[in-house]
């Protein structure tokens, strides 16, 4: 190669590296200098992949990301010259005076660089004014991998008002990625609101001090806030059951207008939100009673004639009365006593007011599989509605955790509204203040309409052709090249490209603490394998958790079913034992029991040992003056005090039951 002069910079140091032989719209091709040369230098001062470049012209210091390196002409022989090429793409220019600290980047160019222009590599305070910028409005995630010193900024404003993604195989450190950037927003904003969809119970861990966790054990999502397709999915399934499907079309409103019809004498606190009963459609979201729905189903099938039609009401009947004993159900039918909850509902759900805990985690597992998807339509839908009607005055992100189950790309699959709601999100929110994060280990089955909203991502490892694909098609040109690494990518590692990042860049994250890891390690199989098993109970201990999930969960089931037994038996002295939510493992660190207030003075309400609140039934509202229901076992005399495990109320059980067979 020719020699051709290169300026020295004022540090003394050259890190010069070649000059530019060609340039079109956004792309730059580097004749490099001599192989020699670059070999002498140490790896930080030599070009690589996704390296940042410097290009200085006349007003401005163009930027380019080394997006190709290539040798066209090997040389044949040792010691023969070579020719190296590495093929740039201009993503934008330093303005300002080079000492001055007020240096601004900016996106794009304005001034493109001439033939023969000396490039180099990009110097720290260069590197600091493209990636930091105004810290203001920043959070910190890592660090950029071109120099470890300079920290990876992550822009909140657009990172949350446009949408992101977290993408990456499993076991690549999608859930730590998801908490790391999730506690600094926090850390940052402490009057945020952040509603978290966890499937797998592993984030309550990760914000102990910051989260309100809501469980099915403490989770209060009533009935008549479904729309009507929702509630279809839940109560009849098969959308080939017209029957049915028009019964509750037409009874619903109904139901809803004897309610409203009911509280009509009422004070305007017990009749808030109501409006005007004759205007209400199967999908206005007021309370109704269930008792009220099965009489209008009864009142049905007396006045049809004809035998053969009385099938799907009796169908219908007995799907309603089965969910509502189901205590796997309790969350949605459990509530006995119906009244206007719903601005406590959403109180609760996106945190108005914040009091200290800026994130609600929704721990999906436990929900019966076949309405979880419902469970998360109802609350993408209300997520929107709720930044929609509150006219953005507080802004909502929703972070879906393997969203792939809940938008896939085969239309087949999948809850249709679910999809609806969360699309909405994605085209629509950024207008409302409802923004979206996308976390899934399968790009390529995520609708790719949704998946092309997320206007910044973070790209952990892959090795999937597909999901590699979906990724490229996000990227820019100037970017293409980072993603050559997704394959190869370590621990903590990510190629991060979008609005919410000022250039497309490899960084690694930083590592959270130990009381910030989400519960998601892997099952040490080579240590659990090495010995066996020898505990006669253990099976015995998991029946009672597995056929526990399905018990109502009631605050006087488990008393009643031991007050019936002992009065059988004669034991009339017989200790009370409280009925237990659910004999399953101990919560994990970080959850929080209800603490929704009760919706009049003096309404009845129940404590079971997990501190949940359970309403007790009343088909009409509980008055002013009314004074606390008690469970009715709590008024036998008392006994001996008795260990207040789930455990132990099991046991009495299975003991009496065992003793009622020998008498």
């Amino acid at each position: 190669m020719p020699s051709i002069s290169t300026p020295t910079p004022t540090n003394g140091t050259d890190l010069s590296i070649g000059r530019i032989v060609s340039v079109t719209g956004s792309k730059a091709i580097v004749l490099l200098d001599g192989g020699g040369d670059l070999r002498c230098r140490s790896p930080e001062h030599r070009p690589e992949m996704g390296t940042l470049l410097a290009i200085d012209t006349s007003r401005t210091t163009v930027l380019a990301i080394v997006s190709a390196l290539s040798v066209p002409v090997p040389s044949q022989r040792e010691g023969e010259g070579e020719v190296w090429i590495a093929e740039l793409g201009l993503v934008g220019e330093l303005a300002g005076a080079k000492s001055d600290s007020s240096t601004t980047f900016n996106r794009g160019v304005t001034a493109y660089p001439a033939l023969g222009d000396r490039v180099r590599l990009a110097q720290k305070p260069e590197l600091e004014a493209t990636f930091c910028g105004d810290l203001s409005a920043m959070v910190r995630v890592g660090t950029i991998r071109q120099d470890n010193s300079i920290p990876a900024m992550v822009r909140v404003d657009e990172l949350l008002g446009k949408h992101f993604a977290i993408l990456g195989t499993t076991g690549t450190g999608k859930s730590c990625t998801t908490a790391l950037i999730l506690r600094s927003i926090v850390e940052k904003n402490p009057a945020a609101h952040i509603v978290l969809l966890d499937p797998h119970n592993e984030y309550a861990t990760a914000f102990r001090e910051w989260a309100e966790v809501i469980s099915p054990r403490n989770m209060q999502l009533p009935y008549w806030l479904l729309t009507f397709e929702e509630m279809v999915e839940v109560l009849v399934g098969d959308g080939d059951r017209k029957t049915e499907i028009e019964v509750l079309q037409d009874l619903i409103p109904i139901a809803k207008t004897r309610y409203a019809t009911g509280r009509a004498g009422e004070s305007p606190r017990g009749r808030r939100g109501l409006g005007d009963a004759s205007r209400y459609t199967v999908d206005t979201p007021v309370p109704y009673r269930i008792s009220d729905l099965l009489s209008l189903i009864d009142e049905r099938m007396g006045k049809l004639e004809n035998r053969k039609d009385l099938a799907p009401y009796r169908v219908l009947k007995n799907r309603i009365e089965t969910l509502s004993q189901d205590g796997r159900y309790a969350f949605m039918f459990g509530s006995r006593t119906v009244y206007d909850s719903m601005a406590q509902v959403l109180s609760r759900l996106f945190r108005v007011p914040v009091n200290d805990k800026p994130i609600t985690i929704l721990e999906l597992t436990g929900i019966p599989s076949e309405v979880v998807n419902v469970v998360v339509s109802v609350l993408c839908r209300m997520t929107f509605d709720f930044a929609l009607w509150s006219e953005g005055q507080v802004p909502v992100t929703l972070v879906c955790e393997e969203a792939h189950r809940y938008v896939p790309a085969n239309s087949a699959l999948g809850f249709e509204p679910c999809k609806r709601s969360i699309a909405k999100i994605a085209k629509e929110g950024r207008k409302y203040g409802a923004s979206l994060c996308i976390v899934t280990q399968r790009p390529a089955e995520i609708d790719p309409t949704i998946l092309s909203q997320c206007n910044t991502v973070f790209a952990l490892r892959m090795s999937n052709d597909r999901d590699q694909a979906i990724v490229q098609s996000a990227v820019a040109d100037t970017g293409s090249g980072l993603l050559e690494f997704l394959p190869s990518l370590g621990q903590r590692e990510a190629i991060a490209f979008g609005d919410g990042m000022a250039l497309p860049v490899r960084i690694k994250f930083d590592e959270l603490p130990k009381h910030g890891l989400p519960r998601s390690s892997t099952a040490v199989f080579s240590k659990r394998w090495q010995t066996s098993l020898n505990d006669e109970g253990f099976l015995d201990q998991i029946v009672e958790r597995w056929r526990a999930s399905a018990i109502p969960v009631t605050a006087d089931g488990a008393s009643s079913q031991l007050a019936m037994m002992a009065d059988a038996l004669g034991l009339h002295g017989a200790q009370p034992v409280e009925a237990p939510a659910h004999d399953l493992a101990p919560e994990p660190a970080g959850y929080r029991p209800a603490t929704m207030p009760p919706p009049y003075p003096g309404s009845a309400s129940t404590t079971r040992p997990n501190s949940s609140i359970v309403r007790r039934e009343t088909s009409a509202a509980p008055s002013e003056g009314a004074a606390p229901m008690h469970n009715a076992a709590s008024s036998a005399p008392p006994a001996k005090p008795m260990a207040p495990s789930a455990a132990s109320t099991f046991d009495t059980l299975r003991s009496l039951r065992e003793r009622l067979a020998r008498s």
